[in-house]
């Protein structure tokens, strides 16, 4: 007679059970919105902590790190949406493009790309290493924490000639179209226009405003009279055009008000600063936030609220982006 083998369909079923719900798990996971705050989850559950460690050793070894960072996600949104295309390199990318030479940052976006491929491989994108750098590097100068939604993919796609920012000259409307077209509103322009509380700028940028205006052979009426020498000290006639100066005068690097309060004293470097101040739609913005029109506004919350519009711009989810391996090169 044959041997009897109790059998139990557990033994079978269990294990099957485990897989489909492993299985399903995932397959709702790509269902559920993206970005979301805590999109990464145990996938990567240090991907803030990698990042941020990378981001305090770059600010303290050079605190420029900061607003370069946060300028490169400003044109990284601006130009195909979220999504990393500025970070990539070649002969016609975005990093080509004029207002762009002058970026800088890169190496701390790979130097965290690097740390989170050892810990999380192929799970973080650039896209989002970029976000979170901002974030991190506008607290460290003194500004505000904000969750940052995460799970946006890196684009393919990197062209010099999709580059179109707004630029140091733009007046209120030219603004206020550019950045209606990314939905944003006013308000967020003059909140992000603010950002350059912590921001440099070339002297070839701005030099002709404090020196022969429009053609005018003299500086721009709208500068304080006593702020035109300090400026031209800085950036003389035929000086070097890459010398950087301060966006904020009196306050460099530090995320505060002051960049606002020197608009009101006819103080900004840039036209398409100073007109905040002098364009009656803008004025009362910047007014209420410097606590001098009711209701006022808390710049570091309003701040961080426009940047987590900013940070949604056009992002690439399902087929239309990837996780890259490297930052500066498509997979």
């Amino acid at each position: 007679m044959g041997r009897v083998t109790n059998f139990n369909p557990l033994c079978v079923l269990l294990p099957l059970f485990i897989v489909l719900a492993a299985t399903a798990t995932a397959q709702a996971n790509l269902f559920l919105p993206r970005p979301r705050i805590g999109y990464y989850g145990s996938a990567c559950w240090n991907v803030e902590s990698i990042v941020r460690s990378v981001v305090r050793s770059n600010y303290f070894a050079n605190p420029a790190n900061a607003p370069g960072i946060l300028r490169m996600h400003f044109h990284d949104c601006f130009v195909r949406g979220c999504d990393g295309s500025v970070l990539l390199d070649g002969p016609n990318s975005e990093r080509t493009a004029i207002p762009n030479l002058s970026l800088r940052g890169f190496n701390v976006i790979e130097e965290a790309k690097t740390q989170l491929e050892i810990a999380c491989p192929r799970t973080v994108s650039c896209a989002d290493i970029l976000a979170l750098a901002a974030r991190d590097f506008v607290v460290l100068t003194g500004g505000p924490w904000w969750a940052v939604p995460l799970g946006r993919l890196d684009g393919r796609v990197s062209l010099a000639s999709d580059v179109d920012l707004p630029g140091p000259t733009d007046s209120v409307a030219v603004q206020k179209q550019r950045f209606a077209a990314k939905n944003l509103n006013t308000q967020d322009l003059v909140v992000l226009a603010a950002g350059h509380t912590i921001g440099t700028a070339g002297c070839g940028v701005f030099r002709n405003r404090f020196f022969n205006y429009n053609n005018t052979g003299s500086p721009d009426p709208t500068i304080n009279p006593s702020f035109v020498p300090q400026i031209q000290a800085q950036c003389p006639l035929n000086g070097n055009a890459a010398a950087r100066v301060a966006l904020d005068t009196g306050s460099e690097g530090q995320f505060d008000t002051s960049y606002l309060n020197n608009l009101r004293f006819g103080r900004g470097v840039l036209e398409s600063d100073q007109v905040l101040w002098t364009n009656p739609e803008t004025r009362p913005i910047v007014e209420r936030l410097l606590g001098l029109r009711f209701p006022f506004l808390l710049f570091g919350s309003e701040f961080a609220r426009s940047m987590y519009k900013m940070s949604l711009i056009e992002v690439k989810t399902g087929l239309d982006g990837e996780i890259r391996r490297v930052c500066s090169a498509v997979n």
